[in-house]
């Protein structure tokens, strides 16, 4: 029954899209709305919670003390995961993280880590025996599509809104990084999450946009115009020659995003 319910609502989708519609109204690169709310957890060192359309998700970030990699002595750590409460959905399960939680926290990861929005050099302490580790925790709250842009929208913000906590663990500010109590965040990378359904190209699918889509592809952009994170999914494939035009839409949609949410 289920899968029968699923094939309609494809079919649905899809027969609007032939018509150049979409179920909300948008327009095919139109996001829903969003908005982004920093500060929502008093515990947390930074925090965000994001919603696009009826997709929620709460960011927070704590910061501790830690060991460095051996191979990186001189660098702090970033560790990023997700929770995807089943609450949120039908589909989520209690129990360790799957594989589609795994793939939202790398991917949000890959796009800190790759626009180097934040300088691992900065946050060591004592080269080989201290420095700090930051812990981006993804909540995922409410999911009607498209977690990859709420999430890695919501991971930024929450370490822009980050502030260093040095008095808990015994540093006065001085002592570690006299000029500010706050992350240095350097850039601000946005993902932007388009899907091929029917031929068509449509910027934040909701569930079931994707659904009924060929192949997703997100794509992480950064104000200096670099990319720092391509992922694609689905079985369809995506023609080259369309890669160049989603890259430019990511970009456009990235600096607005960013624009309005990311000051």
């Amino acid at each position: 029954m289920t899968e029968v319910v699923d094939e309609l609502r494809r079919d649905y989708v899809c027969n609007l899209i032939r018509s150049g519609k979409r179920m909300d109204g948008r327009d095919f690169l139109e996001y829903r709305e969003i908005s982004v709310e920093r500060g929502f957890a008093k515990k947390a060192e930074g925090s965000a919670r994001v919603k696009i359309g009826g997709t929620q998700v709460l960011v927070g970030v704590k910061m501790e003390v830690g060991e460095p990699f051996p191979d990186t002595p001189d660098e702090g750590i970033i560790i990023t995961n997700a929770e995807l409460v089943p609450l949120a959905s039908p589909e989520f399960e209690p129990g360790p993280p799957d594989e589609n939680s795994v793939e939202l926290a790398r991917v949000v990861d890959r796009g800190i880590r790759g626009s180097n929005a934040i300088d691992l050099r900065s946050l060591c302490i004592e080269e080989g025996s201290k420095v700090w580790i930051i812990f981006v925790d993804i909540h995922v709250l409410d999911d009607d599509g498209n977690l990859l842009d709420a999430s890695a929208l919501g991971a930024i913000a929450a370490l822009l809104d980050t502030k260093i906590p040095y008095e808990r663990h015994g540093f006065a500010p001085c002592e570690v990084n006299p000029k500010t109590e706050r992350l240095s965040v350097k850039m601000r990378p946005v993902a932007v999450t388009m899907a091929d359904v029917e031929g068509n190209i449509l910027v934040d699918p909701n569930l079931f946009e994707e659904s009924a889509a060929n192949a997703k592809i997100t794509i992480t952009t950064n104000e200096d115009g670099s990319i720092s994170c391509i992922q694609k999914s689905g079985v369809g494939m995506l023609e080259w020659e369309k890669v160049d035009e989603l890259i430019e839409i990511a970009e456009e949609k990235g600096k607005e995003i960013r624009n309005a949410f990311l000051k």
